[in-house]
C-alpha cells in the first residue's frame, strides 16, 4: 500500500525532518508512527498527504509515484485517504453533522445518503446529541470525534491520523480505536502518529519510531543499525 524509498524532507535554512527514510506498509496493516515532539511525524503524513512534498525520495501508494502527481492526481489520491488532522479543520458556520456529510456529498453522494452515513457515524462516536451543534459550541474532544467521523465516511482505502486521542478521555479514546480497528478488518490501512505510549502498549500493532527524523526500531536503534524492515 505504501512504499517510501530513501526519503528526506528539509526545511529551511537546514533542518531535516526526515532523513533517509525506506519502508513498506501492506493494505491493511494497523501501523503506529512514534516519536517525540519535533521527532518528524506529523512532516511525514503531510508528505504522504501530498500537502508537501519530498526533498529527496520517492513516495508509492498503491504503486502510483505521488511525488510526480499532477494537480489532479493529487485530487484522485486524496478521495482513497481519510485524514484526522491535530486542528480539527472544522467548517465554522455548518454543524456536526453537516460537516461530515459535506467529505460524502463533494464525491458525489447524494445528501440524503451523506446525511444517513454522517449520523451513522457521530452516533458511533458517542455524539448522537451533537449532531446539530456547530463546531464553537462543541468541546475539544468533540470536535476530535467529528473530525475522524468526517475522515471515515468516504470508507478511505487508507487513514492517517496526527494524535487522533490527544483530546480525548480513555474511554472515548477506546471507541474511536475500536472503531479504526473495525476499519482495519474491512482492508482499510491505518497509520497513526502518536506520542501516547500508554496507546501503544495498549493495542500492540506494528510500531514505527521516528528521532529527530530518523527511522529507528522500538528498541531505539537506527534501521540501519537494526537490520532491513
Amino acid at each position: 500500500m505504501i512504499q517510501l524509498f530513501h526519503l528526506s524532507k528539509t526545511y529551511p535554512p537546514n533542518h531535516r525532518a526526515l532523513i533517509n527514510i525506506t519502508l513498506e506498509i501492506a493494505q491493511g496493516e494497523f501501523v503506529f508512527v512514534a516519536g517525540a515532539s519535533g521527532a518528524g511525524k506529523s512532516t511525514l503524513l503531510k508528505l504522504l498527504f501530498r500537502e508537501e512534498e519530498p526533498s529527496e525520495g520517492q513516495i508509492l501508494i498503491d504503486g502510483r509515484n505521488v511525488t510526480r502527481l499532477g494537480s489532479r492526481g493529487v485530487a484522485r489520491l486524496r478521495r482513497k485517504i481519510g485524514l484526522v488532522f491535530q486542528e480539527f479543520k472544522l467548517l465554522p458556520g455548518i454543524t456536526a453533522l453537516e460537516n461530515v456529510a459535506l467529505a460524502a456529498e463533494v464525491l458525489g453522494r447524494s445528501k440524503r445518503e451523506s446525511r444517513t452515513k454522517a449520523y451513522q457515524l457521530l452516533r458511533e462516536l458517542g455524539l448522537k446529541d451533537r449532531y446539530d451543534a456547530k463546531p464553537l459550541a462543541l468541546s475539544a474532544g468533540e470536535q476530535q470525534r467529528v473530525a475522524i467521523a468526517r475522515a471515515l465516511i468516504n470508507d478511505p482505502r487508507l487513514i492517517l491520523a496526527d494524535e487522533p486521542t490527544g483530546n480525548l478521555d480513555a474511554e472515548v479514546a477506546d471507541e474511536i480505536m475500536r472503531l479504526l480497528f473495525k476499519m482495519r478488518d474491512r482492508g482499510t490501512t491505518i497509520l497513526i502518529a502518536t506520542h501516547d505510549l500508554g496507546m501503544i502498549a495498549r493495542y500492540g500493532t506494528r510500531v514505527l519510531s521516528l528521532q529527530r527524523g530518523m527511522l529507528t526500531d522500538w528498541s531505539g536503534r537506527t534501521a540501519a543499525e537494526g537490520g532491513r524492515r
